[in-house]
């Protein structure tokens, strides 16, 4: 049975070990399961013959926890957990948030503000000689200088900010064994990360063995907007493994030094990662505390692929883990369901066979081995490319597999699924076996907005192709005798978004009889192109400017919009409409969103009941039985 790693010094001294050769601290709790990455990144150490111990949510407020674990010896590496820290803790409206799923017992509080920052000058404190490294979502992800939303303002590289010596971004797996061979050998600080590619660094003088790009320096996108969202658009044209380049930014009398983005990794090597002795559940110490929230999603989920070519721009996962796609083989995935199966508590349901796209199981055309995925285009928007090769035969036959597995019942998909690269496809196929075998009674999908104005603003297709597929989606369901529903994603106040858009979008949501129970709005997230717009005002894709809705009043009332129903909603609704102009949608109309208050002005006014008799219709007359008699009467008179 597979083993935990060290969360103690007792655990380590359990195992014979003095000290370990890299600490990982993370702010979250230890889950020992590849849908996270401190145990991907720990067991892939491990395999490659290095000692890892796990520092999972330390006490912030002095260095006290490190200095118990022992000085490692070569390295500190530090995340924040699976979500950047600040949308951990926070809201899409800057409330504090009073829950935490990675965290045992789902409270709140046991992580800081910004953790890879605080958690990199903990490390230092404590073994001022031995180098900190950073990783994961939040360090990767504020790499360059960036708009901090909860600040609102620019703030530097993580790297000036934690004072660490590196970071690694996106997928770590290969960057990370590669820095500890480097480390092994003698190399130090940045000194190790010089020619490991998907990674960044800080130095005085550049030497880069990497063709290089540099964007608009911290002080001059400090200044500048417009700097800023050529920046931004620089460092997203120079995200792809095969073209993209070194990319320098210049932070006062140091240089950030970004070099290009690690090799995906291939079908043998995923296969690999996902073949590692992970224990698949939380640490046993966090039993006692009610165990760890976050498992629940994943424990009986697969993830077969990495990528996502869809791109859209409130989106960081292109940034994070690229465009191109990764698959893992079909015996992997087979080994794995067959592993689930056999776990304590399975009921016989795979709850997801999916990724950050479920739906893509090959690179989106044959020309990116070669040349790597085109700069400044899309495949999937406006329109899908006239290369792309839209094709689910090698999704569909893996899942047709999977519902073999013995002690399997149902295997479903939950995570996103692209129906504009459904619809590309001209087979039904796939789209009949998911809704015949793949869905739960309902299927969420995520066209965000149905103004095209907005849409094109959030990089994702015309609202026509919804509705083609919503179609698409009735008529099969209709076919198969079934009764499921399709449940959209929206999104509020992105980009581009007015109030007119949000009527729209209203409007269309009550003329299909569907009132959405969430709502989310637009979170300006660092290393986005969304977020750029938000901060800067201007498209980076065009230079050309967007309209924002940056006042938390204007934002509560698009919100509000897509929640008409609601009776704590209706005062923003009404203001909302009259703002807009659309004062005829509040009356009586069956085309109106709400009803007025008494004395308030209407488009209609509600239907009166004639208050004395007027002109009646003749009442039809009763047929007439024998004896000239209406039928029916006998037995009235005698109940009278």
């Amino acid at each position: 049975m597979s083993e935990f790693l060290p969360v103690s010094r007792a655990d380590m001294e359990a195992r014979g070990w003095f000290y370990c050769d890299f600490l990982l601290v993370t702010g979250d709790a230890y889950i020992d399961h590849p849908s996270f990455g401190t145990a991907v990144i720990s067991r892939v150490l491990e395999d490659a013959g290095f000692s890892v111990a796990i520092l999972s949510q330390p006490d912030f407020r002095d260095e006290h926890d490190f200095l118990e674990m022992g000085r490692p010896r070569y390295a500190v590496l530090v995340n924040a957990g699976n979500l950047d820290s600040m949308v951990a803790h926070y809201t899409a409206a800057k409330k504090r948030r009073h829950d935490d799923s990675y965290t045992p017992g789902g409270v709140g509080g046991k992580r800081p503000d910004r953790a890879v920052t605080v958690y990199a000058m903990l490390a230092r404190k404590a073994f001022p000689d031995v180098p900190v490294y950073l990783g994961g979502l939040e360090a990767s992800l504020r790499r360059f200088a960036h708009y901090d939303y909860w600040a609102d303002r620019v703030m530097p590289s993580v790297l000036m900010s934690s004072g660490a010596d590196g970071l690694m971004y996106g997928m770590g797996e290969r960057s990370v064994v590669e820095l500890a061979n480097n480390l092994k050998s003698g190399k130090k600080g940045a000194e190790a990360l010089r020619e490991v590619r998907g990674t960044a660094y800080l130095t005085q003088e550049p030497d880069v063995p990497f063709p290089v790009a540099e964007c608009p320096s911290f002080e001059e996108v400090c200044a500048d907007k417009a700097c800023y969202a050529q920046s931004v658009k620089q460092q997203y044209d120079n995200a792809d493994h095969v073209s993209g380049c070194a990319v320098l930014q210049r932070h006062g009398r140091r240089v950030l030094v970004q070099n290009p983005p690690a090799l995906p990794l291939t079908t043998a090597e995923m296969d690999h990662v996902y073949a590692l002795p992970y224990t698949r559940t939380y640490h046993p110490s966090y039993e006692p505390l009610g165990g760890v929230p976050a498992i629940a999603e994943v424990q009986f989920s697969i993830i077969h692929n990495r990528g996502c070519f869809g791109a859209c721009n409130f989106c960081a996962l292109a940034f994070h883990q690229g465009r191109y796609i990764s698959v893992r083989s079909h015996e992997s995935v087979l080994r794995e369901a067959g592993q689930i199966a056999a776990m304590p508590g399975f009921k016989g349901y795979i709850h997801d066979v999916g990724g950050p796209t479920a739906n893509f199981r090959h690179p989106s055309c044959k020309k990116q081995e070669k040349h790597g995925l085109c700069t400044g285009k899309r495949c999937l928007f406006p329109s899908p490319c006239r290369q792309l090769e839209a094709d689910h035969r090698d999704y569909l036959a893996l899942l047709r597999k999977l519902r073999e597995v013995p002690g399997v019942k149902k295997v479903f998909v939950r995570s996103g699924l692209r129906y504009d690269y459904m619809m590309a496809e001209h087979d039904d196929t796939f789209f009949s076996e998911l809704v015949k075998h793949h869905i739960s009674g309902q299927l969420k999908v995520a066209p965000e907005h149905m103004s095209d104005n907005v849409l094109y603003y959030m990089g994702k297709p015309s609202f026509e192709v919804y509705e083609r597929f919503r179609a698409r989606y009735a008529k099969i369901n209709e076919k198969l005798g079934r009764k499921q529903y399709l449940v959209p994603y929206l999104m509020s106040s992105h980009p581009g978004s007015k109030l007119r858009d949000a009527v729209k979008l209203a409007c269309y949501l009550h003329s299909i009889g569907y009132m959405p129970e969430q709502v989310q709005d637009f979170y300006p997230t660092p290393g986005t192109l969304s977020t750029a717009m938000y901060y800067t005002g201007l498209d980076p894709r065009t230079m050309e400017p967007v309209y924002v809705a940056k006042t938390p009043r204007e934002k509560a009332m698009q919100r509000a919009l897509l929640q008409w129903r609601r009776p704590d909603k209706r005062g923003l609704v009404a203001e909302a409409l009259r703002e807009a102009g659309r004062e005829d949608l509040i009356g009586w109309g069956k085309e109106c969103l709400i009803r007025p208050l008494p004395g308030e002005r209407v488009a209609a006014r509600e239907p009166q009941r004639a208050s004395r008799p007027g002109p009646q219709k003749p009442r039809p007359s009763r047929p007439i039985g024998k004896g000239g008699k209406p039928k029916g009467w006998a037995k009235a008179k005698k109940k009278r």
